[in-house]
């Protein structure tokens, strides 16, 4: 039995508490997914590799930054330990999920504060083209979209788009 989705009314231009503290769109039902298919596939693939974080805010300048993903080194948790509020160390990968609210422009934007705070590779995902650019170096990418393979040699990493737009 399938599921009918009602479109939601216009909604109001006043930003939520969600827009306001991540400095970011509230996410779509599509935004939710493919976040979701990214962090499983991290989870299924490379659980003894990479410590996967999704919404962890970094302590980027001039202002603190909370990407879709965060994909550090792994490290096992401390789960009677308190961690910082904001992490310090820079994630060896960032993933942000484009919204259609969000111009191109201010996700490169975003790919360069993450640059400068350290990260290593960058990943701008657009929903709709069934894409991933994946940036190395800023104004440096690759472009992997519908039935293609990303591959991330520098990081040993392998994902079948079809299996993050699914």
């Amino acid at each position: 039995m399938a599921l009918l989705i009602e479109p939601q009314a216009a909604e109001s231009k006043v930003p939520s508490d969600y827009e306001m503290e991540r400095n970011k769109p509230m996410p779509s039902t599509l935004h939710a997914a493919v976040q979701s298919n990214l962090v499983f596939e991290f989870k299924a693939n490379y659980r003894e590799t990479y410590r996967v974080f999704s919404e962890i805010t970094l302590d980027t300048a001039p202002n603190a930054s909370t990407p879709d993903v965060a994909v550090y080194p792994f490290v096992s948790l401390d789960f009677t330990k308190e961690y910082p509020a904001k992490r310090t160390d820079a994630p060896l990968l960032v993933i942000e999920i484009q919204s259609p609210s969000q111009s191109f422009d201010e996700m490169l934007d975003k790919t360069e504060v993450y640059f400068a705070f350290g990260v290593q590779s960058c990943w701008i995902v657009q929903p709709r083209l069934k894409g991933i650019f994946v940036f190395e170096k800023p104004n440096q990418y690759d472009f992997f979209h519908h039935e293609d393979v990303l591959r991330i040699p520098a990081l040993g990493i392998e994902m079948h788009l079809t299996k993050i737009f699914e």
